[in-house]
């Protein structure tokens, strides 16, 4: 599946890992600009919007992008199998917590209550930027599972090419 008879080139892992750190950099602003925007509601009879996105920090876990988009690039400058394994598992973690990263905005943007009308121009903001991050997650979510692939694939391959030392001395009998 994916990559087994073929190798991924370094180009394309480093391409794949800058990818990875971009959208996390993307994530980790929207967020910011989410933060702001949402403290700076004024509490109304309907009250303040605080969707479930906003509450759980959801664009924050870009941070975990931007680990597995270093990651990627550092198993291409300093290979070994612990870099390739770290690496795997955050890519692993960056898929599950897209997933649920969109899973929540899905919910969010599914469900709106009626919010002061001099918070609404805010909320309204913030849906639409729920909207553009929505749109990112299944870019990184592909992007991880395409690597995920390929170092499994990587790893099998080494390990058939590099017997153990037990069938080494198996072998030798």
């Amino acid at each position: 599946m994916g990559c087994g008879s073929s190798k991924i080139s370094t180009g394309d892992v480093l391409a794949l890992g800058a990818i990875q750190i971009m959208i996390g950099t993307f994530h980790v602003f929207l967020w910011y600009f989410i933060l702001i925007l949402y403290m700076g509601q004024i509490k109304g009879v309907f009250g303040t919007y605080e969707p479930i996105t906003y509450k759980t920090g959801s664009a924050l876990w870009g941070i975990f992008f931007i680990l597995a988009g270093a990651l990627t690039i550092r198993s291409v400058r300093h290979p070994s199998r612990t870099v390739f394994i770290c690496t795997l598992a955050m890519n692993i973690l960056c898929m599950i917590l897209a997933i649920a990263a969109a899973i929540l905005t899905v919910v969010e943007l599914c469900t709106f209550k009626s919010v002061s009308y001099r918070n609404y121009g805010q909320a309204k903001l913030g849906r639409e930027v729920s909207r553009i991050l929505l749109v990112s997650y299944p870019l990184e979510f592909a992007i991880a599972l395409t690597y995920s692939i390929c170092i499994c694939s990587s790893l099998d391959q080494r390990r058939e090419d590099n017997p153990t030392q037990t069938e080494e001395v198996e072998s030798t009998y």
